[in-house]
């Protein structure tokens, strides 16, 4: 059986310079988690591990991109939000929120070579700010593209 999740992730927005954002489709893996766009996401995997360990561990694992070879920043941003109450089964007994650290990796344009993680994530695309936040499932990640894009 697997450990619980711990209640704390991050987001890592990955996009060029004339603010075109990569978006990731999920693979179906319930009726609750079926099928959306979203950036690269991730738990901590253990208690200390730094969020920023985090972000660089998630965006290799889903991308096969390193945030040695481009910009990347810690946007100093978090959201605290609701976890779905059709997922708290992941979390230990009565976690109900979450805590996500917001992260930025600029990428010169959109021929980078990105290697999608088999079993997490079946496709990808590149899309302008304001299309990439209306296809996001996630209302945060929605928000965080369009901060980081001003046009919020």
């Amino acid at each position: 059986m697997k450990p619980p999740k711990i209640p704390r992730s991050v987001l890592v927005m990955i996009h060029t310079p004339d603010m075109q954002f990569l978006l990731l489709k999920r693979v179906c893996k319930n009726e609750f988690d079926c099928d959306f766009w979203q950036s690269v996401t991730g738990s901590l995997d253990f208690e200390d591990e730094l969020p920023i360990n985090a972000a660089r561990r998630e965006l290799f694992e889903e991308t096969g991109l390193r945030v040695e070879d481009y910009i990347f920043r810690d946007l100093a941003q978090t959201t605290e939000y609701e976890i779905f109450p059709e997922w708290r089964y992941r979390y230990a007994d009565g976690v109900t929120h979450n805590i996500e650290y917001q992260f930025a990796l600029c990428v010169p344009d959109t021929t980078v070579a990105v290697r999608l993680a088999e079993g997490e994530h079946t496709e990808y695309q590149w899309l302008p700010a304001s299309e990439a936040a209306d296809l996001c499932f996630s209302w945060n990640n929605a928000g965080a593209i369009r901060r980081l894009a001003g046009i919020d």
